[in-house]
């Protein structure tokens, strides 16, 4: 039981992370101090798309998957859970690396805009 807990805990956490490095400059237009947590996360959540690094939190979940008598899953985070809310078909390594360059034009559109509104 306490497997499973910690898997479905990893999950939350996982898709926060995601969201946060998606959306997360929206809130440095509200509290500036949140472009120190913000900058270096979504560096890496575009790191691992474009690179097709493979998040330590992805192996960790599928563990606790495991050892909760769980079968997990044999891709990652995003293919497993958000794809197919987001797109009917698999992933392709050219949809991964349109996924991070996505990552950061719309950060580094949100980032302009937050300097521009700053001046």
């Amino acid at each position: 039981m306490i497997y499973r807990v910690g898997a479905e805990l990893l999950v939350i956490i996982h898709l926060a992370f995601v969201v946060f490095v998606v959306c997360g400059a929206l809130l440095v237009l509200y509290r500036r101090w949140i472009a120190l947590l913000h900058v270096p996360m979504a560096l890496w959540g575009a790191a691992t798309e474009l690179l097709g690094i493979v998040c330590p939190l992805t192996p960790l979940e599928q563990r606790l998957w495991r050892l909760a008598g769980e079968a997990g899953y044999e891709n990652g985070f995003i293919e497993h859970y958000l794809l197919p809310l987001l797109y009917p078909a698999g992933l392709t390594r050219s949809l991964q690396i349109g996924l991070g360059l996505g990552a950061l034009l719309v950060n580094g559109a949100l980032y302009a805009w937050v300097l521009a509104r700053g001046r």
